[in-house]
């Protein structure tokens, strides 16, 4: 088995199988992806059918990546011939009186200063266009037409097939035991043996913190154990993606949810509602304190939205302090790039991935990714305080 390779990349879900399609297209068998588990696992943050994609954010910085990223979504179905997005349309939701981060004026000036069409809407006129909802008269919420939903499970498979269509190696089932710099780049040690390579991309999601170990280095990282509940409507017509969009309910107790794809049943979740875990302690176990939160939401909001619990499925966040992504050089390690995703990075995986590669073997990108430095305080001041978490919640979840 050959050994030595230009890059590899740790870690095959979302972000690591599309910065291997990206290396490929440009160094071909020069490439080599490890994943520990087999492909299209579900121990971690990349799984399962539905992930939404937007326009809307509260942050211009990511605002600013959405539109290449949804060019690079366009050009991925096209080389691949596969389907891999749905629009549907978007609302975020509030009451009136939010304010900090939650507040919806700073995603409707992201969207204003990237040029990025929506609208604002009362209540009323919420319900006059979905009747699902059942909002009070001080709800209002900003609608973006573009927005709609990607399909994980798909993307990964597609972006491992075209990356080995243009003579990447991708090993599942191999755990990764260490990292090892040298004078040539870097050394990984695995089960299977040693593999080396100029440069390393590390996108390990909740496994990151026990890789960068091995350089030294621990960055403040948390890990929640998430999920998402599943229900078999009866109303299934009316939840639709032709008829009901995503939406996102901006609180301090923030939930999403999806019109019915990949089970014939709606979808839906609470934003950081769960215990924090490591990879290790994490379980497979719903939790029925998070999800009946979930149910007394919808109960209020969108009853029709309920039916029976189909499945509720368990998944990883991983989140710096700041819940910015991460996308650097390891601080003293100029050859081994990482990736953070902070839990909401799967809309823009096609473009991190090309962003990653170009790290990898330029050291440097076109894209507008400052905001992401593994210098910034968030990761080096140990007095910054998190801003991801809601106090309650995490008294509750505890």
């Amino acid at each position: 088995m050959r050994r030595a390779y230009e890059v590899i990349v740790v870690g095959c879900g979302g972000i690591g199988s599309a910065t291997v399609y990206w290396l490929a297209r440009t160094i071909g068998r020069d490439v080599l992806g490890i994943e520990q588990f087999r492909l299209g696992h579900e121990r971690g943050s990349s799984q399962d059918h539905s992930r939404i994609i937007r326009y809307s954010y509260h942050d211009p910085a990511y605002t600013a990546l959405a539109r290449p990223t949804y060019e690079l979504w366009a050009e991925l179905e096209e080389v691949s011939g596969q389907k891999l997005m749905v629009t549907c349309g978007g609302l975020d939701l509030e009451l009136r009186g939010t304010t900090g981060p939650k507040d919806l004026c700073h995603c409707a000036e992201s969207m204003r200063q990237q040029g990025v069409p929506f609208e604002e809407l009362d209540a009323a006129e919420i319900m006059r266009r979905w009747p699902q909802f059942t909002l009070p008269e001080e709800a209002r919420g900003l609608y973006q037409a573009q927005s709609g939903l990607v399909d994980a499970r798909r993307t990964n498979a597609v972006h491992i097939a075209l990356a080995r269509l243009h003579g990447a190696t991708i090993l599942d089932e191999l755990p990764v035991r260490g990292l090892r710099p040298t004078s040539a780049g870097v050394e990984v040690l695995t089960d299977d043996g040693v593999f080396s390579a100029g440069h390393v991309v590390l996108a390990a999601g909740a496994w990151t913190n026990n890789l960068l170990a091995h350089l030294g280095v621990r960055w403040p990282i948390t890990v929640t154990q998430e999920q998402v509940t599943y229900f078999a409507t009866p109303h299934i017509r009316e939840f639709a993606p032709d008829r009901f969009p995503i939406w996102i309910w901006r609180a301090p107790e923030e939930f999403y949810g999806f019109p019915v794809y990949g089970e014939v049943a709606t979808k839906a979740g609470q934003d950081v509602g769960g215990p924090e875990v490591t990879a290790e302690t994490r379980t497979f176990d719903p939790d029925p304190v998070t999800r009946d939160r979930l149910v007394r939401f919808l109960e209020t909001y969108i009853p029709r939205f309920l039916g029976p619990e189909l499945l509720t499925k368990p998944c990883l966040y991983t989140m710096p302090p700041d819940r910015h992504f991460v996308l650097d050089r390891v601080p003293g390690q100029d050859r081994v790039t990482v990736a953070v995703d902070a839990a909401h990075a799967f809309k823009f995986v096609p473009l991190l991935g090309r962003i990653l590669s170009q790290l990898a073997l330029e050291g440097r990108t076109e894209y507008p990714i400052e905001p992401f430095r593994a210098d910034r305080p968030a990761l080096t001041d140990p007095t910054f305080r998190p801003v991801f978490r809601n106090e309650a919640v995490l008294t509750r979840a505890s």
